[in-house]
């Protein structure tokens, strides 16, 4: 069994000396950008995929927190699904930094603010990849599994259950990236897979409608993070924090505890909060 180690500071900075060495282990961040998700994951050799970009330039001052700032380029974007809170972030990242290529489900926006992403992308000459379930992206010893969308909710006419569902499995730890999946999705995932993980990003903020208790049995996370911000939504509700505590799950939320860091070295994972 992964041994798991929670470390958590009051005040975490990171600062030139952290970052002096190349990176050997894998560094999860689950930044603070309000109420959206984006997620860093630095594998070793400092090979930086960056999901989601939250709802606003927010995330540029995230990223100037963890980076060099001769540090401009990310080998892979992914956006899980497209609603603004996960990719309007994007096109400011888009604008400041070299990305090796774009990476999505294929399924377009409907907000105005679509079409300057994608104009983004064709200006800086980014490539673009489709994913679906059953597509794999290998580095040295990890590799991101996508488990969905199936041909099925690529369709949905709820953008959320299009959602490009990742676990990632890195240093022996696995991490699942649930975007903003409901129980549509969620059940489909535990009909179809094995799933047991380390670390699950709660899936919408930590909304009512996800996070099911059938779901959080099947996977059996030892942490939970919730990327959430000031919201109208009731978001996270008492309903999923108490369904995530009932399976033994280590609960983190961006609002309260800032950004999340995540180290993963030999089955070991430690975790830092900024607050």
């Amino acid at each position: 069994m992964i041994i798991l180690f929670l470390v958590i500071f009051d005040v975490f900075v990171w600062g030139r000396v952290i970052f002096s060495k190349p990176i050997e282990d894998s560094e999860i961040y689950f930044l603070d950008v309000g109420q959206g998700d984006s997620e860093l994951v630095i594998l070793p050799n400092n090979v930086k995929v960056l999901i989601d970009g939250g709802p606003n330039s927010r995330l540029l001052s995230q990223l100037d927190s963890i980076l060099k700032p001769f540090d401009r380029y990310f080998d892979l974007v992914v956006l899980s699904h497209s609603q603004t809170d996960h990719f309007n972030g994007l096109v400011d990242v888009l604008k400041r930094y070299q990305v090796g290529a774009f990476i999505f489900n294929g399924r377009n926006g409907t907000a105005s603010s679509w079409q300057e992403l994608i104009k983004a992308v064709e200006e800086n000459k980014v490539p673009v990849i489709i994913l679906a379930a059953g597509d794999k992206i290998d580095y040295l010893n990890s590799r991101f599994n996508f488990l969905l969308p199936d041909r099925n909710l690529i369709q949905s006419s709820d953008l959320n259950e299009t959602t490009l569902v990742a676990l990632l499995k890195t240093q022996g730890a696995k991490v699942l990236f649930t975007g903003d999946i409901g129980a549509e999705a969620e059940n489909y995932l535990i009909q179809r897979y094995d799933l047991d993980v380390d670390v699950l990003k709660v899936a919408h903020h930590g909304s009512k409608y996800s996070s099911s208790a059938g779901f959080l049995s099947e996977i059996l996370p030892k942490v939970a993070v919730i990327e959430v911000g000031k919201n109208s939504y009731g978001h996270p509700t008492a309903g999923v924090l108490n369904r995530l505590a009932s399976v033994g799950a280590q609960i983190f939320r961006t609002d309260n505890d800032g950004t999340i860091k995540l180290e993963i070295k030999n089955k070991e994972i430690n975790v830092f909060k900024a607050k």
